[in-house]
């Protein structure tokens, strides 16, 4: 991977020349720029990023990247950027994907990507609707929410895409509101550092078909209340007065007070990203009030790719053939007449 020490893009050389056709008020927008801003803070070069989509609104994206990318089929992008990445270790690998792509046709590519660990980033838009199709429920849409599909209200439990993930072994965690680009932009760029399979879930509005769908957590006037964004080695404080936090009761996470019942600034719970067993994570990614944002698992493992590449110079190194002529040439062979 060729990096632009010397050549220095902005965002607006990750810009395509199509015209970016989403929903006015669509979060789809905020993600977009956010990516574009990103990308000139990673130090890659443009011919070296690629975008994979499925299908669904948000799998347009790679027509406004000025970089390399394929639209995809429905559920499979994991599966096509996997081959991409394979092919070429060096590239920067990005799946663009939606929560009915990812989790419902294509939910078996999903998980078995994360447990893999490929070194490549998965960016899910969770609209908790299918927009594209005009507004089905979906895997994530909750019990009871009506749709076109469910006029009586959806009798089916959603799916959590944080404990589907680190269910699945996932690595890198992330999730962030999509109406706050500073974070988002953070985010994109700490996925790109690391190395194996990230996973950066966006509560991404459909102003259309679903609207509001995270107006509890991510309105302005309620965020700092009902967000908790995390940060590696920092204590898990939130709130508007910045006096609220997290500490452990027995088995369960509590919000406490600080300045209350004796609770101070040291009792709460200080957190780590990187720790290998996944426990706190999966507690912190069920939590409800507060939503927990930010990047909740990022523990450092070996990649699928370096497990390939181990074991085929192993083989390597025991056989007695090293290239296909060797193979041919190695003994008695059938002659037709």
């Amino acid at each position: 991977m060729e990096t632009t020490a010397e050549k220095k893009y902005s965002y607006k050389d990750f810009e395509s020349d199509q015209e970016v056709r989403w929903c006015p008020g669509c979060d789809d927008y905020v993600i977009l720029r956010s990516v574009q801003k990103a990308l000139p803070e990673m130090g890659i070069d443009r011919k070296d990023v690629v975008f994979i989509s499925g299908i669904g609104c948000s799998s347009r994206f790679p027509y406004y990247m000025n970089t390399y990318g394929m639209h995809s089929i429905h559920g499979r992008a994991p599966a096509i950027a996997s081959g991409v990445k394979l092919a070429n270790n060096d590239l920067s690998v990005w799946v663009i994907t939606g929560d009915g792509d990812s989790m419902a046709i294509g939910g078996n590519h999903f998980i078995h990507v994360l447990r893999r660990n490929i070194d490549l980033n998965i960016i899910l838009f969770n609209n908790k609707i299918y927009g594209l199709t005009k507004g089905q429920f979906s895997p994530t849409s909750l019990v009871g929410q009506k749709t076109k599909s469910s006029p009586y209200g959806n009798t089916q439990p959603p799916f959590s895409a944080g404990e589907l993930a680190i269910g699945a072994q996932a690595r890198f965690f992330a999730r962030i509101g999509g109406n706050t680009p500073k974070e988002m932009t953070e985010i994109f760029i700490d996925a790109e550092k690391f190395k194996g399979t990230s996973l950066i879930e966006v509560m991404q509005n459909c102003p259309i078909f679903n609207d509001g769908a995270y107006s509890q957590f991510t309105d302005k006037a309620v965020r700092a209340d009902k967000q908790l964004y995390v940060e590696h080695g920092k204590p898990m404080i939130f709130g508007t007065d910045r006096n609220k936090g997290l500490i452990l009761n027995k088995l369960k996470l509590e919000v406490a007070t600080i300045g209350e019942n004796g609770v101070t600034e040291a009792d709460i719970l200080v957190h780590d990203a990187t720790e290998s067993d996944p426990t706190l994570h999966q507690m912190l990614v069920r939590m409800q009030d507060p939503i927990v944002t930010g990047i909740i698992r990022m523990y450092k493992d070996i990649t699928f790719e370096q497990r390939e590449n181990e074991s085929m110079e192993q083989v390597k190194a025991k056989s007695s053939f090293h290239k296909t002529d060797d193979l041919f040439f190695s003994g008695d062979t059938y002659e037709v007449h």
